[in-house]
């Protein structure tokens, strides 16, 4: 999680230069109420990102008499965003939450070649036949299962898979 966190937080900060709390606020909506980022991630994962020389962080005077640190993206920074989107590892294709990560800001990168390289990989990986539940190495199937709750689980990801596909063949045609 700390890779698409960094991920997400080089993602804002290049959309223009941002203060911790304000950046805190924008990677919760992003995750949803499910997933709020804490302080104990998000300024270790900041602090990472200035010593890489990938966030610059200068003081301003704040509203109260304590000041705060806004924090920008260097030309360094923004070459490493524009590395990890353009070659985001497997399970951030694979993954859907690091994949919406990646969807949020697959619009910074300036080739469309690029983009649809990444789409292509999401739909390769959604193409692929999987299940959630195994009976040893066979997946199980939505018809072989009783559990109500599973074949639930199984029936909301399929459609939820099945939109998605959609969608990526949609904007590839385009």
């Amino acid at each position: 999680m700390t890779i698409v966190l960094e991920l997400a937080i080089l993602g804002f900060v290049a959309d223009g230069a941002v203060h911790g709390y304000a950046l805190r606020r924008q990677l919760t909506h992003l995750a949803g109420y499910a997933r709020p980022v804490s302080d104990g991630s998000l300024y270790p994962a900041i602090n990472r990102l200035v010593r890489a020389g990938h966030l610059d962080r200068r003081p301003e005077p704040g509203r109260a008499a304590a000041h705060r640190n806004v924090l920008s993206l260097t030309e360094a920074g923004r070459a490493e965003l524009l590395r990890r989107l353009r070659n985001p590892a497997d399970p951030e294709i694979a993954d859907f939450t690091s994949f919406t990560v990646l969807l949020a800001f697959l619009r910074l990168v300036p080739d469309q070649a690029s983009r649809d390289a990444v789409l292509r990989r999401r739909l390769d990986f959604l193409e692929q036949p999987g299940s959630f539940f195994y009976d040893g190495d066979q997946p199980l199937r939505e018809k072989d299962m009783t559990d109500p709750y599973r074949r639930g689980l199984f029936t909301i990801a399929k459609a939820h898979s099945r939109a998605e596909r959609a969608w990526l063949r949609e904007i590839l045609e385009d």
